[in-house]
């Protein structure tokens, strides 16, 4: 009974898929409050990282202040176990160790603009990653970029004061407005259909 409903939907699900333009932006909100455990910092941050899944590559930006420490690392975290969750579980790092190349180390606040990431290179990559994710950076893409849409990633800056983290953010994508105009006409579409099988039934 529900066949050209669902049939509708998922076609204008994939139309709206189709005019996602590449890259695709993923932001975080970084806190001391997001650490597991919480960390009490006054340290704030902002990230966006853009993933292009036709050029293989990711981008990377941070700013950040405030840091009760002085930093020593950043990079981004996966997979959790639990998706859509505000505060991850702890999760491995999953890009390049023991940080980000040109991260700004020693300092409390900075910005950060990475070179573009080469995904199908290994040194994009934390070697354990790719190990324990089929050891190939073709696999090891493809489970990083579920965890990105799957909200189960996130960006931390770790300092001298937290070493596990001082501030975290999950990535949440960020969707382009004509993919949301589409996703609206699916579900206006899907109604109608609905609307007109219930009214000829």
């Amino acid at each position: 009974m529900l066949r050209i409903p669902v049939a509708a939907s998922a076609l204008l699900l994939m139309m709206a898929t189709g005019a996602q333009a590449y890259p695709m932006e993923f932001t975080a909100s970084l806190s001391g409050a997001n650490e597991v455990p919480a960390v009490v910092s006054a340290g704030t941050g902002n990230a966006s990282v853009f993933y292009d899944p036709t050029a293989h590559t990711l981008q990377v930006n941070v700013t950040f202040s405030g840091l009760t420490g002085t930093t020593t690392a950043s990079h981004i975290h996966c997979c959790t176990a639990l998706p859509f969750q505000t505060i991850l579980p702890n999760a491995p790092v999953a890009t390049q160790t023991p940080t980000f190349p040109g991260f700004p180390l020693g300092v409390t606040s900075g910005v950060y603009n990475s070179v573009t990431f080469d995904l199908t290179n290994a040194t994009s990559w934390n070697s354990s990653f790719i190990t324990v994710h089929g050891g190939t950076t073709a696999q090891a893409e493809a489970d990083f970029a579920a965890g990105l849409f799957g909200n189960k990633s996130y960006l931390n800056v770790h300092s001298s004061f937290a070493g596990g983290g001082e501030i975290r953010g999950v990535l949440v994508f960020v969707p382009e407005p004509l993919s949301l105009s589409l996703f609206g006409a699916g579900l206006v579409g899907v109604a109608a259909l609905r609307r007109r099988r219930r009214q000829s039934a």
